[in-house]
C-alpha cells in the first residue's frame, strides 16, 4: 500500500467520523473536550460557530454523527449494542450551562462588523438556513431582510416541534441572536410572487421557506368525515398557535416519522385517551428517529406497522374509525421495497379523530414558472448542490425548500454554504470555486507523560438523560419532557469520547523498530509488517482489519524494508504508543478542521508541521 498521510483532510474524514457526518462539520471532539473541563460557554462557541442554534439542536437534532461515533463501534465490539456517545445531549449541556454574557462573546465569533456595502439580500422564510444564512452576511456589511409568514423568527423550529421538546424561551434567544448583527425580521409577511420579489431589485433572494405542505390522503370518506381528519403539519402549527386545545377520545395518527411522532406525543397531551400510530413499513424501517420511537412508546403509544390505510369508516358523516390492509415488505435485489398483501382480511380501528403524517410536500405555487426559474423532478427547482443557486444565479435555495424535506443541521449547511456563494457573487468571484477549509495538525505533547487533552478511556456505557416527573403526568404541553445532563453526568458522558480528533502521527525515520508500541497497545491496532496490497496485508495484522470502510494508517519503508500498519478503527487515541516510544516517532496531534463561511476565506494546510508517513 502506499503511505498515507494524516494532514490530508480526505484522510481526516474518514477518521475524524463524526465531525464529518455532521452537515455543518461542527468540530464534536473539540466541544466535548470542553464541556468536560466544565467551559460551557466555550463549547457553545465552537457549537454556534458552525451549527448556529446549539440549544435548538440540543434538542431536536437528528443526530447524524451518532451512527458515525467511533466509541459506538467499540461498544459494539465488548457488548454487541453499539452505544456512541451522547454528542446531540452533551450539545444542550453547554447551551444550558454557558454563561449569562454569552451573547458578548458570539459576537466576537464573527467577523468585525463592516461597514454597510449597499448590497441588500431578502431570505424568504424565517426557518434555520434563511436565519444562517443572515447571521453569516449581516456581519459582513449586506443588509438581509427575513420575510417569515408567521409573527416570529424560526420557521418550522418553532411551529411544528411540539413545546414539551423545544422551550419557547431556547427558540426565542438564539433567533435573537441573530436578529440583535442588524438583520430586518419582517413577520407577518407572507411573500406570494417571486417576480414582485424580483422587481424589488435584491441583490440576492434566498428561498428557504422549508416544506410548508403536508401530504393528504384521498381516500374513501375522506371528505364525507372531514371535519375530524387532520394533516399532521397543520394541526401542529393549530396546536401551537392556540387554534387547537384538545382531541378525541380515540385518535389514529397515519405515518413513521417525526412528524407522526411529535403528532402521537401531542394527542397524548390534548386528551387522548387511546392513541395509535399505524405505519405501512415495518418498525425498523420507520423514518423516526430511534429515540423518537422509543420516547413514544415510553409514553404508552402503541405503533402498529405494516398497516396500508384504506378507507376512512363514517356513519352519517361522523367518523368512526379506518380501514387497513395488511401487508409484508418484499426487497428486490437492488434493495427497493414493495408492499405486498398477506391476504389476511382487513383490519378496522375505531377512533374519533385522525392525524396524517405521511410526508411532506414543497408548495411554490408562489414562483411564477416564467421568472427564470426552472423546475424539475417532483416540481423542485433545479439547485446546484454545491453553489445552492438556481437557474438565475442571484436567486439560491435551502434546506427543505432546495432538496425537500431533511432536518435542521441540514437546513444550517445549506444556509452556511448559500452565504458563501452570495458573497462570492456580489465579489466578483466565482462562486462554483469555493473557499478552502482551514486545516492543521498541532502536537499535543506538554511533557514526558502529560497531554494537553484528557485520554484516560472509561468503560461506562452511555448515560441516559432524567425525564422530567410533572413530564411523565402527560397533562401539558409547555413542561419539557427532557431535563438535559446535569454537570457531572456531562462529564461522565463527555469522558467517553475516543478524541477521534487527536491523531496518532508516525515519523518513520525515526523509528528504530523495538516495537514498543506494538507491545503496549491495548487494542492490538499497530503492526509491523510486510507490505503488499491491501486485501491481503489487512489479514496480517496483529488483529485482521475486517472493517473495510476504515483506512488503514501506513508508513513509508522503514530500514528493515517492513512498513507500521495501524488500524483505525479500533484506536483508542489513548497515546500509549507515544508515551512508550523512546525515540519520539509516535506523537499525538489534534487536527483542526474548520468549514469556511462566508468572508473567512479558509486557509492552507499548516506547512511548519514536520513528521507524518507521506
Amino acid at each position: 500500500m502506499r503511505p498515507t498521510d494524516v494532514r490530508d483532510p480526505q484522510y481526516f474524514h474518514k477518521v475524524v467520523d463524526c465531525q464529518w457526518a455532521c452537515p455543518s462539520h461542527t468540530p464534536v471532539p473539540e466541544y466535548i473536550r470542553l464541556i468536560a473541563a466544565g467551559r460551557y460557554t466555550d463549547a457553545y462557541l465552537v457549537n454556534w460557530e458552525s451549527n448556529v442554534f446549539p440549544g435548538i439542536l440540543g434538542r431536536t437534532c437528528d443526530r447524524p454523527c451518532e451512527p458515525a461515533c467511533r466509541r459506538g463501534r467499540v461498544e459494539e465490539k465488548n457488548t454487541g449494542k453499539p452505544e456512541p456517545v451522547a454528542i446531540c445531549r452533551l450539545k444542550r449541556v453547554a447551551a444550558d450551562h454557558k454563561d449569562p454574557d454569552v451573547a458578548a462573546r458570539l459576537r466576537e465569533k464573527l467577523p468585525p462588523t463592516r461597514p454597510r456595502n449597499g448590497k441588500r439580500i431578502a431570505c424568504i422564510g424565517g426557518g434555520p438556513s434563511s436565519l444562517t444564512v443572515a447571521r453569516d452576511l449581516a456581519p459582513l456589511g449586506y443588509e438581509v431582510t427575513v420575510f417569515e409568514a408567521d409573527p416570529k423568527p424560526g420557521g418550522f423550529m418553532r411551529t411544528q416541534v411540539p413545546r414539551f421538546r423545544l422551550p419557547e424561551a431556547v427558540i426565542d434567544e438564539e433567533t435573537g441572536y441573530i436578529l440583535d448583527l442588524g438583520v430586518n425580521f419582517v413577520g407577518n409577511r407572507r411573500v406570494d410572487s417571486m417576480r414582485a420579489v424580483l422587481d424589488e431589485g435584491w441583490d440576492a433572494v434566498f428561498v428557504g421557506c422549508g416544506a410548508p405542505r403536508g401530504r393528504d390522503l384521498d381516500l374513501p370518506g375522506r371528505q364525507d368525515a372531514a371535519a375530524h381528519i387532520h394533516v399532521g403539519l397543520d394541526w401542529l402549527a393549530n396546536v401551537y398557535f392556540g387554534h387547537v386545545t384538545q382531541v378525541g377520545k380515540r385518535v389514529l395518527v397515519l405515518g413513521g416519522g417525526n412528524t407522526a411522532m411529535d403528532c402521537c406525543r401531542s394527542a397524548r397531551r390534548l386528551g387522548g385517551e387511546s392513541v395509535t400510530v399505524l405505519v405501512r413499513s415495518t418498525f425498523e424501517d420507520m423514518k423516526a428517529s430511534p429515540w423518537e420511537k422509543e420516547d413514544a412508546a415510553h409514553e404508552g403509544i402503541p405503533i402498529l406497522p405494516c398497516r396500508v390505510p384504506k378507507a376512512f369508516l363514517h356513519e352519517n358523516g361522523k367518523l368512526v374509525g379506518m380501514r387497513f390492509e395488511i401487508v409484508q415488505s418484499v426487497y428486490d435485489e437492488g434493495g427497493r421495497r414493495k408492499l405486498v398483501p398477506t391476504g389476511e382480511p382487513d383490519e378496522d380501528h375505531a377512533c374519533d379523530e385522525v392525524l396524517i403524517a405521511v410526508g411532506q410536500e414543497n408548495a411554490f405555487p408562489w414562483i411564477e414558472r416564467d421568472c427564470g426559474i426552472a423546475f424539475g423532478q417532483w416540481d423542485m427547482p433545479v439547485v446546484d448542490k454545491a453553489t445552492m443557486q438556481s437557474s438565475l444565479p442571484q436567486v439560491l435555495f435551502g434546506g427543505d425548500a432546495a432538496f425537500g424535506p431533511k432536518n435542521i443541521i441540514w437546513a444550517v449547511a445549506h444556509g452556511h454554504e448559500a452565504a458563501v456563494t452570495i458573497h462570492q457573487l456580489l465579489s466578483g468571484a466565482d462562486p462554483a470555486v469555493r473557499p478552502p477549509p482551514t486545516t492543521n495538525l498541532m502536537s499535543q505533547k506538554m511533557g514526558i507523560h502529560e497531554w494537553s487533552y484528557d485520554n484516560e478511556i472509561v468503560r461506562d456505557e452511555r448515560y441516559v438523560v432524567p425525564w422530567a416527573e410533572q413530564a411523565k403526568k402527560l397533562d401539558s404541553m409547555t413542561v419539557e419532557v427532557e431535563l438535559g445532563f446535569d454537570a457531572a453526568t456531562a462529564f461522565k458522558e463527555a469522558q467517553r469520547c475516543l478524541n477521534c480528533d487527536v491523531q496518532t502521527v508516525f515519523t518513520d525515520n525515526l523509528c528504530i523498530e523495538c516495537d514498543a508500541c506494538v507491545d503496549i497497545c491495548p487494542m492490538d491496532s499497530i503492526s509491523f509488517v510486510a507490505n503488499g496490497e491491501e486485501a491481503e496485508l489487512r489479514t496480517r495484522l496483529s488483529a485482521p482489519a475486517v472493517n473495510l470502510a476504515q483506512d488503514l494508517y501506513v508508513s513509508g519503508e522503514l530500514r528493515t524494508t517492513r512498513v507500521m500498519v495501524k488500524d483505525e478503527d479500533v484506536c483508542l487515541h489513548c497515546g500509549l504508543c507515544a508515551e512508550r516510544c523512546p525515540t519520539g516517532a509516535w506523537d499525538m496531534r489534534k487536527y483542526l478542521f474548520q468549514q469556511p463561511h462566508a468572508g473567512t476565506g479558509g486557509g492552507e494546510t499548516a506547512k511548519d508541521q514536520q513528521g507524518g508517513c507521506a
